[in-house]
């Protein structure tokens, strides 16, 4: 009961202050709303080496998803909201963002609303369409709904965060998390509420230019059926570095899950969910990933440039009995215009998305499991 109320106090707490804040600053003077819309529509085709009806027919090519982006601002506020239609099968319709910010100085600035998660290598830890494997264990390009800080500086960047919660969309009493969303968060009979998140980097050098820096996070895990509180935390150490058409990403995580489940149900695993389907994954896990690109101009009709690259992450699970997780993705993005075509050759042992059974790869997983690829073509127009 104690843990209840402290959480309840701190969220009534922080409203106040984040209100204090928004309301505490002069708004700057600016004549006409500007308001820019964008978008994009791509098509995707696919040869999955478990899907045996899909090898004799030659693979698959079909829709793959359409988005619309708007920024805007207007006395000294402003937005950015991107919603995105896949198909039914993968979701449907959601917001992948949507937060209204102000700008204090040049260098500081706050978001409200459904904003990245200040965490690990940003905006991707990876260089691929697939992204890497820190995304599918909700770890990557991840969005939820809160406040978040941002100070840019020459030296250092920082920011501080809190979320309210992962996207709701239901509100009800206890009503489970919706599948149908962008980023990975914790779902069936748990939910993410009053998450905290802290990062900092230190940049350094000229013509190498490296980035190093440091997340963390740590919020609760209530639990539909117990209504009692559980927590979950993670840390990354991560380090960037760019030298000429050049650049790599190197990332260690650290994650534990500690729900407080009904009698029966195992604390081993949590739920997570996105584009309209949950899978279990391990409630305590390390991860390494290793990223490595390099930029080839050409002038080759309309292609100005070929991006070649490999994204690699290995899943420790710190569970016993469990087997580990591995994905590799090797590929090369081709720039022509506003068009962007990813060419990728993705790998992966127990990982749910690239063969394997889909609802425990990321958890208990197969220790008699083989390496599955998919070859995949993205091709998206961006407006």
């Amino acid at each position: 009961m104690l843990e209840k109320i402290t959480h309840l106090q701190l969220s009534k707490t922080l409203y106040l202050s984040i209100l204090t804040i928004l309301f505490a600053f002069p708004v700057m003077a600016q004549d006409k709303p500007e308001l820019k819309i964008g978008g994009a529509l791509r098509f995707n085709y696919n040869l999955s080496s478990w899907k045996e009806g899909q090898k004799k027919r030659g693979g698959d090519f079909g829709y793959d998803m359409f988005r619309i982006n708007a920024k805007g601002s207007y006395k000294g506020i402003f937005f950015d909201a991107e919603y995105r239609l896949y198909s039914e099968e993968f979701g449907g319709g959601f917001l992948k963002q949507g937060w209204l910010g102000y700008n204090f100085t040049e260098q500081d600035q706050i978001h409200v609303g459904l904003t990245q998660v200040p965490f690990g290598i940003q905006q991707y830890n990876s260089n691929n369409w697939f992204f890497n494997m820190t995304y599918y264990v909700g770890l990557e390009d991840d969005h939820d709904m809160g406040v978040k800080y941002m100070h840019t500086g020459e030296k250092f960047e920082y920011q501080l965060a809190f979320f309210k919660n992962a996207e709701e969309y239901s509100f009800g009493s206890n009503s489970e998390v919706s599948s149908s969303r962008y980023a990975y968060d914790i779902a069936g009979r748990n939910k993410e509420v009053n998450q905290f998140n802290g990062k900092i980097v230190y940049k350094f050098g000229k013509e190498t230019a490296s980035r190093f820096g440091l997340s963390l996070e740590h919020g609760g895990l209530y639990n539909i059926d117990t209504e009692e509180v559980g927590d979950h935390s993670a840390f990354a150490a991560h380090y960037e570095i760019t030298k000429g058409k050049w650049n790599g990403k190197a990332q260690f995580i650290t994650a534990s899950h500690n729900p407080e489940n009904a009698d029966g149900e195992s604390r081993d695993v949590v739920t997570m969910a996105a584009y309209g389907a949950p899978y279990e994954v391990a409630a305590n896990f390390n991860m390494y990933s290793l990223g490595i690109s390099r930029n080839v101009p050409v002038a080759l009709g309309p292609i100005s440039n070929l991006q070649f690259y490999n994204d690699f992450a290995y899943m420790e699970k710190k569970v016993e009995g469990f087997t580990d997780s591995y994905m590799n993705v090797t590929g090369v993005l081709i720039s022509a215009g506003n068009v962007y075509t990813y060419i990728d050759y993705a790998a992966g042992y127990n990982h749910s998305w690239l063969g394997g059974n889909f609802v425990d790869d990321f958890a208990k997983g197969n220790p008699d499991a083989k390496w599955e690829a998919r070859f995949n073509i993205n091709v998206g127009y961006y407006f």
